[in-house]
């Protein structure tokens, strides 16, 4: 054939500008493109070669990049399936076989919409023209498998393009060279171009080599990609080896999921949970470190829409060729397709944390005291997965003194129990001792001790596990009798005159409570505090003070026992004055151990030197 040019449709040309000024937020991905492409041209070459061996490359097939600082070239050959001349013209001289005019007028019709815009978009294979951001001009010199002539084609991307007969020698294949803008010509440097390529394209199958001026070479990808091999021709520390240097991580991996899902939704997954926590855990902008691969090619590790925010401290790689990217494979579209993954991924990490837990519980304990408080606020925020992070979480008991799960709670209840019973508290030594628990443990009854300032929240949230009621034992109102075992103590002894002693309180502390009565649960302590009729938890109450100064809880209901002798000889003091001191202490000493300081340390102060006096009298 004899050389022709031929000019771009005005409508091409504004293509091409949207292409290389508008979608690709990064310069360097024109590398990743045209590794990709060359891998395409080779795998096209082997599929076509399965029915026609001629066309197979009989060496090993490569894909080369060569430098010239002095020139400014960056060139990229691959050993693949090559263009003849008309092929040419059709893939890299038309950007939509449909017609450029009709792809602008679905664009400019999907400009308001940007998931129209990018599945519009992502239906044109325009990744080749991103060369043009860092390229004055472009050649393309191809000869096709089966053939001996070479083309080549050349364009500056903005007027038009030329395909012409080269003589130039070359073997089958395409080698694509660009002449580099001049704020662009550190993409002649060896190493950037390595960097770039070991990011974007470490996987690949096929090597990519640097060659110099004197043709030695250099590998720069590893060429292999561990999740495409079957998961029981992989060690452990193979596993460990990727874990550790892909996401520059020193600990083991806590448990390892690969797995590949084939059929209508296709993936593979290679994930990590890690055993220590990262530093930044809690850090409101951290998101899972999960990188996206296209067929081993590197997309993006923003994924944070692929796991549920309290699953971000996993880590790992998913490669798939069933989600729809946009033209510039970076973001990652909504679709039905993407929350299936989602879905998938999300069941099975849990999964495997349900297994780890019941193989080792006190591995699990470790992993859970690391990462329990995120998997909790999936308790509260995923609706969806609620029941099944339920089934994983490790509450305390305090009948067992140890960890165990919500269901080991339910199966032990005691005779007659109906709800799950917790208390809520700032640490597990205040927790044991607190006057709350002496009636539960009288009758037996198991309480859950929780520490952590986001228990009273989701609790509170999912108001039940399965069909038993979450209920405070210093909120809620319950009724304890005929609960486990028959409290003959509480029977035998003798009290303090009920209308007497509380009438006393009221007297000197009314303008301080809501209201004081005789107690069903106290066993060795004189008092303690409940919420009110409209109270909070006591925990969520200290928590929203933290946070606002001004804000105020609301009025506690004060239980006096009324068996303590403290309380039995409260009627026999004849200063009026002594009892008000003692009120007023045993209310204070009820908000200490619940960890609140007193609500005035004078007068704290002086109530007790009033007693002290009092008793030296």
């Amino acid at each position: 054939m004899t050389k022709i040019f031929k000019n771009f449709e005005a409508d091409t040309g504004k293509i091409l500008k949207i292409v290389i000024n508008s979608l690709y937020s990064d310069r360097e991905i024109f590398l990743r493109e045209l590794l990709s492409n060359a891998s395409d041209a080779i795998q096209k070459r082997k599929y076509l070669g399965l029915t026609e061996p001629s066309l197979l490359n009989p060496l090993d097939d490569t894909i080369i990049l060569r430098f010239n600082k002095k020139k400014k070239t960056l060139e990229i050959q691959d050993t693949g399936i090559g263009l003849d001349d008309a092929e040419l013209a059709e893939t890299l001289g038309t950007l939509a076989k449909s017609g450029t005019a009709s792809f602008l007028d679905q664009l400019e019709k999907a400009k308001d919409d940007n998931s129209a815009a990018s599945n519009l978009i992502g239906k044109f294979g325009v990744g080749f023209y991103s060369a043009f951001m860092v390229a004055d001009t472009v050649e393309v010199l191809t000869r096709k498998a089966g053939s001996a002539e070479v083309f080549l084609w050349t364009s500056d991307g903005q007027t038009g393009y030329e395909i012409a007969p080269s003589e130039e020698s070359l073997q089958v294949g395409t080698l694509v060279r660009l002449y580099l803008k001049k704020d662009a010509k550190d993409y002649a440097e060896p190493d950037k171009v390595k960097a770039i390529t070991k990011k974007y394209s470490d996987h690949i199958s096929v090597g990519i080599f640097t060659e110099d001026k004197d043709g030695h070479q250099e590998q720069v990808n590893s060429a292999e990609a561990l999740w495409t091999r079957s998961s029981k021709d992989i060690s452990k520390e193979e596993y460990k080896s990727f874990y550790q240097s892909q996401f520059g991580a020193y600990d083991d991996p806590f448990i390892t999921l690969h797995n590949r899902s084939e059929g209508t939704l296709e993936f593979t997954n290679l994930l990590f949970v890690p055993s220590n926590a990262p530093f930044d855990l809690f850090d409101p902008e951290r998101k899972s470190k999960l990188n996206l691969y296209i067929n081993r090619v590197f997309i993006t590790n923003d994924l944070d829409t692929i796991l549920p925010k309290w699953l971000r401290f996993i880590q790992g790689v998913l490669d798939t060729t069933s989600l729809d990217l946009n033209v510039s494979r970076e973001l990652i579209q909504s679709s039905p397709v993407l929350e299936k993954i989602k879905k998938a991924i999300t069941k099975r990490v849990i999964s495997e944390l349900k297994k780890a837990m019941k193989k080792d519980p006190k591995a699990y304990d470790t992993f859970w005291e690391q990462f329990g408080k995120v998997l909790k606020e999936g308790l509260y925020e995923d609706i969806e997965n609620r029941e099944k992070v339920a089934d994983i979480a490790r509450v305390f008991s305090s009948k067992i003194d140890a960890n165990i799960t919500l269901q080991e709670y339910v199966e032990a209840f005691a005779t007659e129990q109906k709800d799950i019973y917790y208390l809520a508290a700032d640490s597990l030594d205040q927790a044991k001792q607190s006057a709350h628990l002496e009636g539960f443990r009288a009758r037996g009854i198991d309480v859950l001790l929780m520490t952590d300032p986001i228990d009273t929240f989701w609790m509170s949230q999912m108001g039940k596990f399965k069909d038993f009621n979450f209920v405070s034992i210093v909120r809620d109102k319950y009724d304890i009798d005929g609960i486990g075992s028959q409290d003959r103590e509480e029977e035998d002894q003798e009290k303090a005159d009920e209308s007497e002693i509380i009438a006393l309180f009221k007297a000197h502390l009314s303008d301080l409570l809501e209201d004081v009565k005789a107690s069903a649960t106290l066993r060795q302590s004189p008092v303690r505090l409940v919420a009110g009729t409209t109270g909070l938890d006591f925990n969520l109450e200290r928590i929203l003070k933290a946070q606002n100064p001004d804000f105020e809880g609301g009025k506690k209901v004060l239980e006096i026992n009324l068996a303590h002798e403290l309380i039995k000889n409260l009627g026999s003091i004849k200063e009026e004055n002594t009892k008000a001191c003692l009120c007023r202490v045993l209310l204070e000493q009820a908000k200490i151990l619940d960890g609140e300081l007193p609500a005035d340390p004078q007068q704290f102060s002086n109530d007790i030197i009033c007693l002290g006096m009092a008793s030296a009298g």
